[in-house]
């Protein structure tokens, strides 16, 4: 499969292809905690850069933190020109409750 040929600009100088993956949902049930298979989300991260994604969306409340530590598993040492986009300040319980 050739790599996804479309690309654009974040703040006019960060370029990234239009096809990004958003990490939420390689956590576990409801976003909590680690997933059920933990090797299968680890090859989607991988596949997904094969592909050529070099975008992926984080937050820090998923899982909470386990999204964030999974993709430095699987990917670390980062390619060149992937990106990692996180977001911060919102607070998650180990119930799923969420507050600012």
């Amino acid at each position: 499969m050739s790599p996804l040929p479309d690309t654009f600009r974040i703040g006019g100088d960060l370029e990234v292809h239009r096809l990004g993956l958003g990490a939420m949902r390689i956590c576990g049930p409801a976003i909590l905690g680690w997933p059920d298979d933990r090797e299968n989300a680890l090859r989607v991260l991988r596949r997904a850069v094969e592909l050529g994604v070099n975008l992926i969306d984080t937050a820090d409340s998923y899982g909470p933190e386990v999204s964030e530590l999974l993709i430095a598993e699987a990917l670390h040492p980062y390619p060149d020109g992937l990106v990692v986009a996180t977001k911060g300040g919102l607070l998650r319980t180990s119930s799923g409750a969420c507050s600012w």
